[in-house]
């Protein structure tokens, strides 16, 4: 199951730029999500090779809270001089996160809580069924 998507803005280096992003995110001890690198689109009928990767698909590990993936992220563009930027989407919601936002924290609260607005809820826990025969109620 694919948590969030992270797509950057169509240029030469988007796909170098995702890749950046990937390795940062997997050594983020604080940041727990697989990634991947994917495209949006196959490869034109008849093309010798695909469209490239635009788009990194995101799972969310138990543990990792939006916040702590936010941050992540703001701290890579921050780290890279001319980073793009980067667009999360969950659900129906997306954000534009620019490293400019990482130095105003109500700009980036107010983004957890759309992202986390927008998670889907837990599944409840299937109903225990109860077992028949053996027991007619007597201790």
């Amino acid at each position: 199951m694919t948590d969030l998507i992270v797509e950057l803005g169509d240029s030469p280096q988007a796909e170098d730029d995702l890749r950046s992003l990937r390795h940062w995110l997997h050594g983020d001890e604080l940041v727990d999500v697989h990634a991947r690198v994917a495209a949006t689109a196959p490869p034109a009928p008849g093309s010798l090779g695909g469209t490239g990767f635009d788009l990194l698909q995101l799972a969310l590990g138990s543990g990792l809270s939006t916040a702590s993936l936010i941050v992540s992220v703001l701290q890579w563009q921050t780290s890279r001089r001319g980073a793009p930027a980067v667009t999360l989407r969950r659900g129906g919601v997306e954000i534009l996160l620019t490293k400019e936002m990482a130095r105003d924290q109500d700009t980036v609260r107010g983004l957890v809580d759309l992202l986390d607005a927008s998670a889907p809820a837990a599944p409840l826990p299937a109903p225990r069924s109860e077992e028949t025969g053996g027991d007619d109620g007597t201790a």
